[in-house]
């Protein structure tokens, strides 16, 4: 007897990948918590762990993706989205990093708005990933989706708000140019999570 081949199911697998950018998030937003220059370093090789294993289960994800006869939404639709889920996690990452190669020694206020916003964003992306597989029935899901949109536009104001402030206050041009490029890629992870709530919303709207 042949045995039976073990079905994967991809909206846990997408759920998975979303616990990982969402630790990614609460990482980030302790190191800014208790913002310790000396221990960037350190930091940055523990958030490239979490960013590691999501990758490993992005790639699993994909190699899964093309041996399966059958999948419940387009296979492309799936690959898509844990795409776009994987470029969060690294958008998060690239935040601490550029805290580390700027040696950043202090943080402004605003950074610490972003990591609210940041962390909100990776909580309500789980509840759009965890209603996702009953899309067809949840009313829950349409909810997230505005959750995450309003996120962003409360992103967008801050980032305009910050950049305004900075150069306002800021004599220092190497200042002005590290935290404009910091202040960037904090905005780029809010614009990630609503690139993920918008194409969930695009593959629920293909399939109803």
């Amino acid at each position: 007897m042949f045995k039976k081949k073990k079905k994967n199911n991809y909206f846990e697998l997408l759920k998975e990948l979303s616990a990982y950018t969402e630790e990614a998030a609460r990482f980030l937003d302790d190191a800014m918590t208790d913002y310790r220059p000396e221990d960037l370093s350190e930091s940055l090789l523990a958030m490239h762990e979490i960013e590691h294993t999501a990758d490993l289960a992005h790639h699993a994800l994909n190699r899964s993706l093309a041996r399966e006869f059958i999948t419940p939404i387009d296979r492309q639709d799936f690959s898509m989205i844990a795409g776009m889920i994987d470029d969060v996690t690294d958008s998060i990452e690239d935040v601490l990093m550029r805290l580390y190669m700027f040696n950043v020694k202090e943080l402004r206020h605003e950074a610490h708005e972003f990591c609210r916003i940041i962390v909100d964003g990776s909580r309500a992306m789980s509840r759009i990933l965890s209603d996702f597989e009953n899309f067809r029935k949840s009313d829950a899901i349409r909810r997230h989706i505005i959750e995450a949109n309003d996120l962003e536009e409360e992103a967008d104001a801050v980032y305009v708000r910050s950049i305004r402030r900075l150069y306002e206050e800021s004599e220092d041009p190497i200042e002005v140019i590290s935290w404009s490029e910091i202040f960037r890629r904090l905005e780029s992870c809010c614009d990630d999570f609503e690139n993920v709530s918008q194409a969930v919303e695009q593959v629920i709207m293909k399939n109803t």
